[in-house]
């Protein structure tokens, strides 16, 4: 039986997610029989093309397949097709992917998106912000970058669910934890920080959610610093050794828990391969609460 090699192209290692990201990928490999190389764009959408461009176009390491998270504003369409022309299959993770039946009518290769319920996420925050916020409050929530799609829709799902009286304030960061402390520190230079009542942090990744808590600390020990301290902190990602472990230790209140997807990309593409039966559409993982929306809700009186 032919052993398979796979390409898994992450956003960055300054990630917490992306890091279980590259340990799902190595583990799900190892256990199949499959090899796996795994890369990062350090945050850059022009070098994550470039990175895949070279992949495809070298003769001595070429995969049969590419797992690929999308930096930018696109979910790489031309790299796609350079890929399928090259006879390897394409995985778009996180993102919505459009083209998919187009790339297959090029070449039989599997060509499909794994991808977080990203609405469903924000609808579990935004009642966590209700349990949390029974009288209402002003959030302080830190998004990630513009280019990804998976913000507007976890921001979207958010607003769908939460207490018409729960105000949110928007900072934006890059899902690292230095982005989201320089957002912070940039926001409290302002003059109308401090007159800012914030009663709850909400942040679309755990990491930034420690970057706001690390801002704070920094701050001379005042009152409103203490008092910042002392807020319930959110996040999403909920990883066993990250976001649930820092609810454990006090550090984040509440999280979301969306599980890393590179090892269903891999068990998929080996039987796809096999079969020579590509899946079609998108496969959407399941968010929960962590810990569950009843364990927060005595919390929030």
């Amino acid at each position: 039986m032919k052993k398979f090699k796979f390409l898994v192209a992450l956003t960055t290692r300054n990630n917490d997610y992306q890091l279980a990201q590259e340990v799902t990928a190595q583990e799900t490999a190892r256990r199949l029989g499959a090899d796996v190389e795994i890369i990062d764009a350090n945050n850059d959408p022009i070098a994550q093309g470039q990175q895949l461009l070279q992949s495809i176009q070298s003769t001595t390491r070429r995969p049969d397949a590419i797992i690929v998270e999308p930096l930018g504003g696109t979910t790489l369409p031309v790299v796609a097709r350079a890929a399928a022309e090259a006879g390897m299959g394409w995985v778009v993770l996180n993102r919505e992917m459009n083209y998919a039946a187009e790339i297959r009518h090029i070449r039989n290769v599997p060509v499909f998106s794994i991808t977080s319920n990203h609405e469903e996420i924000g609808r579990i925050q935004g009642r966590q912000f209700n349990a949390l916020l029974p009288n209402g409050g002003s959030v302080l929530y830190i998004e990630g970058p513009s280019t990804n799609s998976g913000v507007p829709q976890r921001a979207a799902g958010m607003y769908e669910t939460k207490a018409a009286n729960i105000q949110v304030r928007i900072l934006r960061g890059d899902f690292t934890l230095e982005s989201a402390q320089r957002a912070v520190q940039t926001w409290l230079r302002l003059s109308t920080s401090t007159q800012t009542q914030i009663d709850l942090i909400g942040s679309q990744n755990d990491v930034m959610a420690l970057g706001v808590r690390k801002a704070f600390e920094e701050l001379p020990k005042t009152e409103q610093t203490l008092r910042w301290l002392s807020l319930p902190y959110t996040g999403v990602d909920g990883l066993p050794q990250g976001g649930q472990k820092w609810v454990r230790e006090g550090l984040l209140t509440a999280t979301v828990v969306s599980p890393p997807n590179t090892g269903l990309a891999i068990e998929m593409l080996i039987k796809a391969l096999q079969s020579n039966i590509s899946p079609s559409g998108q496969t959407l993982t399941t968010p929960s609460s962590y810990p569950s929306l009843e364990v927060l809700a005595p919390r929030g009186k």
